[in-house]
């Protein structure tokens, strides 16, 4: 394995420091002189990113990503880890379909790939899958959600959540009611009235929250909630922890930087699940994250192809893309507001969604004989993005047109280089 010197870069956006890679582990204060040399001037130097909910949608959605698509746009948003979530085709219930999701993020090399496995059989909420098989496979899952479907009954979901205990899993839970939001189609409000489109109530998301919370806290296990979009929902998250209770949340770049306003538009690009909310639920959502009651940026990161994006609002599919643009969006929110300092960054993105997931190569704190998972980033460029730049097969990025900080400029996995001068190794 070749080794790299990288010269300059500012840790954690602090001091100024040189850092040898060498052997797949980080070495300072060393000299190497057949080392690589990387002038990393002026750069951040992060520890690699993790994501907690991506959509790799291999098997069965080819047309949409793969495992090795997905994997390399997540490299090009320094990404050095993802958890790849159940709903693929099959179902990612069975210990054989997550053993597949990670060999392939193996062969393919650009990003540690953690399978997700499903709760229920099917995702279809009445019976649960085979949970401890999955935890006792090669993929050797550790988060489990229904992600696209709300574990609705409280039964099941208590016998998750009971269930994962054995192993320290975590049941990571789609808040969203399904009665509440049959039909919905955009955020519940005086907009989706006057656009007439049917309205998504923040009580759906916030019901279901509050419900798990309980629950977990009744059985005394692990409970990650999803997407968090509403303020009201921040609100129960800061309750639950004030309690003791073991609860965790994240939040996407979208529901952090876009509204509901942009709904006006009719552009199914702006269709997601949870919807765009308010501006308040925005500000409700950057200072949950920056005083951690959410404790992750994860990106649910959801490609779609063409067809099931461009037609018109109702019949478009649910999601959009961001692994390759979520940390220049944390830095337009979080970072140049003042509100989350870089090293406040590497715990939202690296250190606590290792944690959660656990992640034990990843998430680890830039320091001598730790994994050589970096990325390098460069906070004074602005770009504008280019959806026919992405490394994705899919197109569908909110972010099309728009102006955001920052450039990841090289991306280190186990000391290799997946990202190198903003392009893929």
């Amino acid at each position: 394995m070749s080794s790299f010197l990288v010269k300059g870069a500012r840790i954690l956006g602090g001091d100024t420091r040189d850092v040898l890679i060498r052997d797949g582990v980080l070495v300072f204060g060393e000299p190497d002189a057949d080392a690589e040399v990387i002038d990393a001037t002026g750069l951040i130097a992060l520890p690699g990113l993790v994501d907690l909910h991506t959509h790799l949608r291999e098997p069965g959605r080819e047309d949409a990503e793969t495992v090795l698509t997905g994997t390399q746009a997540a490299a090009m948003g320094g990404f050095t880890a993802v958890h790849a979530m159940a709903n693929t085709d099959p179902v990612a219930d069975t210990a054989g379909v997550v053993e597949q999701v990670w060999r392939l993020g193996r062969e393919g090399g650009y990003c540690d790939v953690y399978p997700v496995g499903a709760v229920t059989v099917g995702l279809a909420g009445r019976q649960l899958a085979e949970l401890g098989a999955m935890a006792d496979s090669a993929a050797r899952v550790r988060v489990f959600s229904d992600d696209g479907h709300c574990v609705g009954d409280a039964v099941l979901m208590r016998r998750a959540l009971e269930y994962v205990k054995a192993f320290d899993g975590v049941v990571a839970q789609h808040a969203q009611e399904p009665r509440l939001t049959e039909n919905a189609q955009m955020n519940e409000g005086e907009l989706s009235g006057r656009l007439g489109l049917a309205g998504w109530p923040a009580v759906a998301e916030e019901a279901v929250i509050a419900r798990d919370c309980l629950l977990a806290a009744h059985v005394g296990s692990r409970l990650h909630v999803c997407h968090v979009s509403t303020a009201g929902s921040v609100e129960l998250i800061r309750q639950a922890k004030a309690s003791g209770w073991n609860v965790t949340a994240e939040v996407t770049p979208h529901h952090l930087l876009l509204t509901d306003e942009l709904a006006a538009s009719y552009d199914p690009v702006y269709k997601v699940n949870p919807p765009l909310r308010t501006t308040a639920d925005t500000e409700a959502l950057r200072a949950g994250l920056a005083d951690g009651t959410i404790d992750v940026v994860a990106t649910d990161h959801a490609p779609h192809p063409l067809e099931d994006k461009d037609c018109e609002w109702a019949a478009a599919a649910f999601g959009m893309l961001g692994l390759e643009t979520a940390l220049s969006v944390v830095q337009e929110t979080m970072v140049d507001p003042g509100l989350l300092s870089w090293a406040d960054v590497a715990d939202r993105m690296s250190y606590a969604p290792a944690r959660i997931g656990r992640v034990s190569d990843h998430g680890r704190p830039l320091e001598d004989g730790a994994p050589a998972n970096l990325v390098l980033y460069d906070p004074s460029v602005r770009r504008v993005v280019e959806a026919a730049e992405s490394v994705s097969l899919s197109r569908n990025t909110p972010y099309a047109g728009m102006e955001l900080p920052g450039r990841v400029v090289a991306t280190f996995r186990h000391g290799k280089p997946t990202v190198l001068d903003g392009k893929l190794a």
